[in-house]
């Protein structure tokens, strides 16, 4: 049993760095990425839809209404309830036109875009010790927020880790 797995080890070896040399003989090259282990959250930025972030879209009647409730889930994280009234969460329906009442939710931490949420339900993990803000709108399919009369139909409350 010991000469098979001697072969096997020397084997893998051989053909690992055999690979290696074939992948840089055809230009190919190694990169790697920063994952940015200090940062708590991933910023979303990036992942911007043009101006749909600010514009705002008339939800229609009657208005939904939004409430947020937080549930502990260990010591650095927490699960978020995100209660609606007159609104379907529409995964199927993203990146399609508006339709009232009807969408997904953005969820901001401290002012940056972590998250969009499809249903009721999301979890907050791992975060830093700490007060933070939470802002949770609510979007039409198509990006824009939702409002009512001009108004942002947004809630935000204070995660507190300790």
């Amino acid at each position: 049993m010991a000469k098979p797995l001697a072969f096997l080890g020397i084997g893998l070896f051989f053909g690992t760095g055999l690979g290696f040399l074939v992948a840089a003989s055809s230009g190919a090259q190694l990169e790697g990425h920063d994952h940015d282990q200090g940062a708590a959250v991933h910023d979303h930025a990036a992942h911007d839809h043009g101006a749909a972030h600010t514009a705002l879209t008339e939800a229609g009647t009657p208005a939904p209404v939004l409430t947020l409730t937080l549930h502990p889930d260990g010591a650095q994280s927490r699960n978020l309830h995100i209660g609606v009234e007159n609104f379907t969460f529409d995964p199927e329906g993203v990146n399609g036109a508006a339709v009232p009442g009807r969408g997904h939710a953005h969820l901001y931490l401290n002012g940056v875009k972590v998250a969009r949420a499809y249903g009721p339900w999301m979890q907050l993990d791992a975060l830093p010790v700490g007060t933070h803000e939470l802002r949770v709108t609510l979007n039409a399919n198509d990006h824009t927020q939702l409002a009512t009369d001009g108004v942002p139909i947004e809630a935000t409350i204070a995660v507190v880790i300790e």
